[in-house]
């Protein structure tokens, strides 16, 4: 079934006319527009709270979320947690580290005062291993804009984060050991707002020249770990040595930028830059640093080589799995990929169906400029907060290969 499939994928891709590279950054006026103009941020007291010189809490460290430390009684603490600025997405993030001058079990409370909870704690002892607190000892209360924990604190620092922690150092790392692959190069795209690297890797072997190009964006929205887990676990597939790899990797370029918005990472954003902004809502007027330093390189490359960019996929976050996409009527230099590429996943994992969600081009969101740009092909590729990770990890390796024997028909 899946031979037919591709069979009638490159036969419809036949009849499609592949129209010319568009060199020059352009604007755009969309249905919805957006005001990305920087606003003001509020930004947390780095500091120690100390309680009775017995309890403790901090905020010290890259991707913490933590804005006030409070004793309600003997045995209850609360934390408070307040966004960048407002108006912003219900994406509550925390992350502090607990402790005690001696061995006491606590109820510990997680205050909302604007919003609602959203994400499951993970809890660590060495602020690199987590797992989730178990459900017996979780509980929410005041119509979820308070979520109660029981713990049991110690002279250990207790980790406690609304994700895992990845830091903009660990992207570097994490693109630093990539790199070590021969068809990868390495570089930095410019800087965020805050002197932060933007990273990116240009995955091809042989001549990048006239190589089509397919981009990959993630973390634009701080929180959204599972997003980036699938990305990571997408470009590894990308690098195995295997004959779809291999001749992928020949044939195509990819173009990759892990942390888009490695300032808000850093400092326990909920969803903005430090420039008060959602940055997925910048890509028709790039007021925004980073948006405007990764169109701009995305621009100049392709133009460099004479690439076409054919493909845009931007990993996030929600609450579910899913693919927002682009309805019938919008016909990208690849279409119908899409169709063939959730049919291809949907037959490779058994009891697995890709949640397809289009919708028409109106907000100045990533996937919409990768089609006013190029009439580029797009897709949003939104992971669940708390989808099981290795179900993460086969998920995106079994996307990267139907992607793969997809391109490789063309």
């Amino acid at each position: 079934m899946k031979k037919y499939l591709k069979i009638a994928f490159l036969l419809l891709l036949s009849s499609v006319v592949i129209s010319c590279a568009n060199y020059k950054l352009k604007t755009y006026e969309l249905p919805n527009p957006k005001d990305t103009s920087t606003k003001e941020i509020s930004y947390q007291v780095k500091k120690i709270y100390t309680i009775d010189s017995l309890i403790f809490a901090d905020n010290e460290f890259d991707a913490a979320r933590l804005n006030d430390f409070l004793k309600l009684n003997d045995s209850t603490y609360q934390v408070v947690i307040l966004p960048e600025n407002e108006p912003i997405n219900n994406s509550p993030y925390y992350a502090f580290r607990i402790w005690s001058s001696t061995s006491k079990e606590i109820n510990l409370q997680l205050n909302y005062p604007t919003t609602t909870h959203r994400y499951w704690p993970k809890i660590s002892v060495d602020g690199k291993n987590w797992q989730p607190i178990d459900s017996t000892n979780f509980s929410l209360q005041n119509a979820d804009s308070v979520a109660q924990l029981k713990l049991t604190v110690n002279e250990s620092k207790l980790w406690i984060a609304a994700q895992e922690i990845h830091t903009s150092t660990d992207a570097k790392n994490w693109a630093t050991e990539i790199a070590t692959h021969k068809g990868v190069r390495h570089s930095v795209a410019g800087k965020s707002k805050q002197n932060r690297d933007l990273i990116a890797l240009d995955i091809y072997e042989g001549d990048a020249k006239e190589k089509e190009l397919i981009v990959i964006l993630s973390r634009q929205h701080p929180p959204e770990l599972t997003g980036y887990f699938a990305m990571q676990f997408f470009i590894e597939e990308l690098l195995k040595d295997t004959k779809l790899s291999n001749d992928f990797r020949k044939k195509y370029r990819v173009l990759v930028y892990p942390m888009v918005n490695p300032d808000g990472v850093d400092l326990g954003h909920w969803r903005h830059n430090t420039g008060g902004i959602d940055l997925n809502r910048d890509w028709a007027y790039y007021r925004q640093t980073e948006v405007n330093t990764i169109v701009n390189n995305i621009v100049n490359l392709a133009k460099k080589s004479k690439n076409k960019v054919i493909l845009g996929l931007d990993f996030h976050s929600t609450q579910e799995d899913l693919y927002y996409s682009f309805t019938d009527d919008v016909h990208s230099v690849i279409y119908p990929f899409k169709d063939y590429w959730m049919a291809g996943i949907d037959s490779s994992i058994e009891g697995y169906t890709p949640d397809d969600q289009p919708y028409a081009i109106g907000d100045p969101i990533s996937k919409a400029w990768f089609y006013n740009q190029f009439n580029a092909e797009s897709i949003t590729y939104e992971i669940g907060d708390e989808t099981p990770r290795d179900f993460i990890k086969l998920k995106a390796e079994v996307a990267a290969r139907e992607m793969m024997k997809l391109l490789i028909l063309k």
